[in-house]
């Protein structure tokens, strides 16, 4: 364990200060294995959303953490799956991309759940970066199990890691939620990165753009909100969005205009609810994240789309980004 920030020895009179290090460090893992629980966590604010879904996530995501000593910036992957369609597929690929350009990779095991076929597909795809690109282990969801369940976890972790030819190079146990080792991962992962310069800015918390992670949070309200069947066939577009013009300088509102898309006909009064009470739900839900996180109001207009079987056509899948 590191020593909490200002009470170990400071540098001696006349030392140098330590290099600046900075680099790019991937976290991965299998669909739900607390991801962007934890890029949230190490960040410190809310970049990628977080939903109990498997597939959550679809975009590489990247949130910032700035340091005196060092900038992290983490990218948060997609769960890697066994595909069942086209968006599957391009998802997995995008993890697969981002192993091989990263300084550090961090793998999610959730000590709540046995290691089993999916995480031994993840340790041997690791394996194969061959030693090129440090990989670290990290024990999720401490929080949920007892010490003696931790510890049989990270011993699985390491003997099937060795099995599978994975060489850790840290073991690190971390609870996202309770914020319990969140510092001790940060630290881990920077002394892996090389002495570089800082990237980004260091007050930004992210490099994506406003609409990208205003489509997200959006998103993750219809994830709150919907039957189990329907989020993998949404998606979420941002069709327009700038300040309002002719408010007062103190009292600005952003006008965003925004489309739900699903996949079938039948899936449209499923998002909209009687009398189109769940749409005003979502609406409400998403909006309050969006202020919280833009620190403005916003005049949030949803509207419901389908864009037939979109999962699985390559053009429409271009056409929603992915």
């Amino acid at each position: 364990m590191s020593s909490p920030a200002g009470l170990g020895p400071g540098p001696a009179p006349g030392a140098a200060a330590p290099e600046f290090r900075s680099g790019f460090a991937s976290i991965v893992g299998r669909p739900n294995a607390g991801k962007s629980t934890l890029v949230n966590a190490l960040v410190g604010a809310k970049v990628a959303i977080a939903s109990d879904r498997p597939q959550t996530t679809r975009h590489v995501i990247r949130g910032l953490v700035n340091r005196p000593d060092a900038q992290l910036v983490l990218v948060d992957t997609p769960g890697l799956h066994r595909p069942r369609t086209l968006l599957g597929e391009r998802l997995n690929a995008l993890v697969h991309d981002t192993l091989a350009e990263v300084d550090v990779v961090a793998a999610c095991f959730p000590t709540d759940q046995r290691v089993g076929p999916g995480d031994r597909y993840l340790m041997g795809e690791l394996a194969k970066l061959g030693g090129s690109t440090r990989c670290v282990a990290l024990a999720t969801k401490t929080d949920l199990v007892s010490p003696a369940r931790l510890r049989d976890h990270l011993v699985t972790l390491q003997k099937v890691g060795a099995e599978l030819g994975v060489d850790w190079a840290h073991l690190v146990p971390v609870s996202a939620l309770t914020g319990d080792q969140v510092d001790e991962v940060a630290d881990v992962l920077v002394s892996l990165l090389p002495p570089g310069p800082r990237y980004f800015p260091g007050d930004d918390v992210t490099d994506e753009p406003t609409d990208v992670i205003v489509a997200e949070l959006i998103r993750e309200a219809c994830l709150e909100l919907v039957d189990d069947e329907l989020p993998h066939s949404i998606a979420v577009t941002v069709e327009e969005m700038g300040l309002r013009e002719g408010r007062p300088d103190d009292r600005p509102l952003l006008d965003i205009f925004a489309s739900i898309v699903v996949e079938r006909d039948s899936q449209k009064p499923i998002i909209l609810g009687s009398k189109a009470s769940r749409l005003r739900a979502i609406g409400s839900t998403a909006r309050r994240q969006i202020e919280r996180l833009l620190g403005t109001p916003v005049y949030l207009d949803l509207r419901v789309k389908v864009l037939k079987e979109w999962q699985t056509d390559a053009k429409k899948l271009n056409r929603l980004g992915f």
